[in-house]
């Protein structure tokens, strides 16, 4: 590696040079502690850092805020050229911007380690957020005595202090966007509004995503709380799947229902839709086949009930009319009184219940009792028919009584 470019004040590279490592993943449990050393850190020395983790352009921004003599050291090219608080500290003399680039002879290898270890000779002192044990970053750090931890294990089991118990008001979120759109970084609203870091990061992801993931997360919290999470102790929430996505690419964890809890000792799964009118084809516009069929599957495979809870109307936080569909073959939905959901979903889970305690002989001496016909279970069916097989036989290979195996051989106009 060597510097390709400097943009900035030049002189800041003679001070004594403090790094700031943090492996990539690092929790929002730690950044309370980083930022106090932001903030008591020696303005007679110079920060560096580099910029491509949250919590890495967070420090970045904190640093700026607080006036702190930074060095940014960046690979490539500098794409940090609309930031507020970059601009800024460029026109005050206090920011460095390094642009590295890679010998021909330092090969093919990662050009963050590359980056990596050659910051680490250029700097006097070394401070660490948060470490992963097994990445690389750890093994740089071997050996080294001029490294500072500022976390331990037990920091990291440390939860921050309670929510305060009001809802966000119009007033902090305006403060907090002004803040977050003039690139004041988690810290400074943190200290503008007064409330945790993890609660000021979540707020930041929920008035900063796309219209249609924000109206789906309002039902979703609606949902919440008409259920009574936060009150009701036989209820718990097992699962909480947000829809995280790019163009093109869906994780697989986005085809699961958006929660699964556990009902008095029973476990159920809800998914959530919002829509301003009630869709004219919900086989197409609300749930098309594929993702009926996953859920269909999901259910199977986990052993509980399904539900898709449709709010119409009004607002996601507050929809004019709610529907639930537990039959995902009709796509029949039912309408319900808000206030009688919970009570509706324990009487379909206890029903299932009984019905699986009542079915459970027969599925003991046919396995497939109950399972729906695939096309190609017909397409051997048909075959082994028509190669000699009797009724008997055919039975026993498909896990099913003889008059249901009649039954489909009429259905296909076989017999």
């Amino acid at each position: 590696m060597f510097i390709h470019r400097t943009i900035g004040n030049k002189e800041l590279w003679r001070r004594e040079k403090t790094l700031f490592l943090t492996s990539r993943k690092a929790p929002l449990s730690c950044y309370e502690k980083v930022f106090r050393w932001v903030e008591e850190f020696d303005r007679g020395q110079c920060a560096v850092c580099f910029n491509t983790s949250e919590l890495e352009e967070e420090v970045l921004k904190a640093l700026l805020v607080c006036h702190v003599p930074t060095v940014l050291v960046v690979t490539g090219k500098f794409r940090n050229t609309y930031n507020v608080q970059i601009e800024l500290a460029l026109n005050e003399n206090r920011l460095l911007v390094l642009v590295l680039q890679r010998e021909e002879s330092d090969g093919k290898g990662f050009e963050a380690r590359l980056r990596n270890w050659w910051t680490i000779r250029q700097v006097q002192h070394i401070v660490c957020g948060y470490i992963n044990p097994n990445g690389s970053i750890f093994g740089l750090l071997t050996g080294r005595n001029d490294v500072t931890h500022l976390l331990d294990n037990t920091d990291l089991k440390v939860a921050e202090p309670n929510e305060k118990p009001h809802r966000w008001t119009v007033a902090e979120d305006k403060r907090l966007l002004r803040l977050y759109y003039e690139d004041m970084g988690i810290h400074a609203i943190h200290k503008a509004i007064g409330r945790p870091y993890s609660t000021v990061y979540l707020r930041i992801k929920s008035l900063t995503m796309n219209d249609e993931l924000l109206k789906g997360r309002e039902f979703e919290d609606y949902v919440l709380e008409l259920l009574g999470v936060a009150s009701n102790d036989k209820l718990v929430l097992k699962e909480w799947r947000g829809d995280k996505s790019l163009p093109g690419i869906y994780p697989e964890g986005n085809s699961n229902p958006d929660f699964v809890f556990e009902y008095d000792g029973k476990s159920f799964a809800i998914e959530c839709k919002w829509r301003n009118h009630m869709p004219k084809d919900i086989s197409k516009e609300l749930l098309p086949s594929a993702r009926a069929a996953l859920f269909e599957r999901f259910a199977k495979e986990h052993h509980m009930l399904v539900f898709l809870l449709l709010g119409i109307g009004g607002l996601p936080s507050d929809p004019d009319s709610l529907y639930f569909m537990n039959d995902f073959k009709t796509h029949a939905l039912n309408i319900i009184q808000p206030e009688h959901l919970l009570e509706k979903i324990s009487d379909l889970i206890s029903t299932k219940g009984k019905k699986e305690r009542e079915t459970r002989p027969l599925i003991e001496l046919y396995p497939n009792a109950y399972t729906p016909w695939t096309m190609e279970d017909d397409q051997l069916l048909e075959t082994l028919y028509e190669n000699g097989k009797s009724i008997n036989e055919l039975a026993t290979l498909f896990g099913r009584n003889n008059e249901v195996i009649k039954s489909r051989l009429s259905k296909l106009n076989i017999i």
